[in-house]
């Protein structure tokens, strides 16, 4: 059986990075396995007039190789905008356009990626007791039955974000999770009344977009804040995103790890950009002096239950006063979590060390710390927050995060060594 030098779990932005950095440090045997049928990074929410809210210079590559013919000006010249986007004096592409930048990086790599393909199980191969390769297990072409077999020294699993609903809600034809929200909305027709539940940058850019798109509808947005929370992108708190910012937190205490997630969440978790907010208050303000409310803000409040229909109960939460709302559709922008590397890892899972609150132990390469007898490299990219901080899971820290993942690769060359 062919042995591979590494095998990506999931191809995008982060893996993606990782395949350049290995092109660029020079020839590693890699493959990727990705479920989607074709590259996309979050195609549900790219939304006319949404901007990335990171510098296009944290693209793929710039934070560590300013040269690399795979950043984004680079794919600007390829496209024939540079002048067009100089002209435009912003640091912060559109969303459409940024994902545009992502497939152009993808497209060199086709021969290395294999679409329609998800991992259900890794495998470890013990030989005298030694594991020095796992097998990793495809389940290829969205057929159950059709299930390879991969060998590789080293693993990186990079599977995304998971969706999030609150306990209880089900996805369905007229409740769906902000994903899902370009793919849902064709099959609505001259809808009356929608509901978007949630607080943070998705939630306003889904109120945002369903107000603009259906002028005949009311749009109802329901939180239990009494406002929207402006982030804070300020320059001192942007140096959460700084590189070293992934040092000091990777060495710091349990105490102070704690401190600082708390502190800088309104970086970036249930936050909006304050133009944004702006923007749905003025709106808001305006049709209340017209006496004609479509923009409804249903705040310091909470979806008690979706009935059919769906029928949305809504409570203010300082009365307890509870409004009943006939929806054509139902959208929860409430987030993403990381997903479990475990449930991937399988059997070799079991030979990976965890942390006294049940959490993987990672080194600060982003390596998973594995019993003596486990020679061979998992990592993860992702699901960190609770050892390498907020900085080490963002965009902002992918180009970074894949070199040092790439470096350590290269570094273990011979593949055998412990930990």
């Amino acid at each position: 059986m062919r042995v591979h030098d590494l095998i990506g779990i999931g191809f995008g932005p982060s893996n993606l990075a990782l395949a350049i950095a290995l092109k660029e440090n020079g020839p590693v045997d890699a493959v990727f396995f990705e479920k989607q049928a074709t590259f996309g990074w979050h195609r549900g929410m790219l939304l006319d007039g949404t901007t990335m809210q990171v510098s296009f210079l944290k693209d793929l590559v710039t934070m560590r190789n300013p040269a690399s013919e795979f950043g984004f000006l680079s794919y600007l010249r390829d496209r024939g905008r540079l002048a067009d986007f100089i002209n435009h004096k912003t640091m912060f592409p559109s969303r459409l356009e940024f994902h545009d930048y992502l497939e152009w990086a993808a497209t060199p790599f086709a021969d290395q990626v294999e679409y329609r393909s998800e991992v259900v199980g890794v495998t470890p191969v013990s030989v005298d007791g030694v594991v020095d390769h796992l097998d990793v297990v495809v389940r290829q072409g969205g057929c159950a039955d059709e299930l390879t077999t991969r060998r590789t020294r080293n693993v990186v699993i990079a599977a995304g974000l998971e969706p999030v609903l609150p306990p209880g809600v089900v996805s369905g034809e007229r409740v769906w999770h902000s994903e899902e929200l370009l793919d849902r909305l064709p099959s609505l027709r001259d809808p009356r009344r929608l509901v978007v539940v949630g607080a943070g940058q998705s939630a306003a850019e889904v109120t945002d977009h369903l107000h603009g798109a259906f002028p005949g509808a009311e749009v109802c947005a329901v939180f239990s804040k009494y406002g929207y929370t402006p982030a804070d992108d300020s320059s001192f708190a942007n140096r959460i995103f700084d590189p070293e910012a992934v040092d000091h937190f990777y060495g710091a205490s349990e105490e102070v790890k704690r401190m600082l997630l708390a502190y800088h969440a309104s970086t970036n978790y249930s936050v909006v950009d304050l133009e944004l907010i702006d923007e749905l208050y003025r709106r808001h303000y305006q049709e209340k002096v017209r006496g004609t409310e479509r923009l409804r803000i249903f705040n310091a409040s909470r979806v008690v239950e979706v009935a059919r229909g769906p029928r949305v109960t809504v409570e203010f939460l300082p009365t307890g006063e509870r409004t009943v709302l006939d929806a054509d559709a139902v959208v929860y922008a409430t987030g993403y979590r990381s997903g479990d590397p475990l449930t991937l890892l399988g059997e070799a899972g079991e030979l990976c060390e965890l942390l006294p609150d049940g959490g993987l132990r990672i080194g600060r390469d982003y390596r998973v710390a594995t019993k003596e007898e486990m020679r061979c490299g998992v990592y993860v990219q992702g699901a960190t927050e609770h050892t390498h901080g907020l900085t080490s899971t963002l965009l902002s820290n992918t180009a970074l995060r894949a070199g040092e993942i790439a470096a350590s690769v290269s570094m273990n060359r011979s593949y055998a060594l412990p930990r």
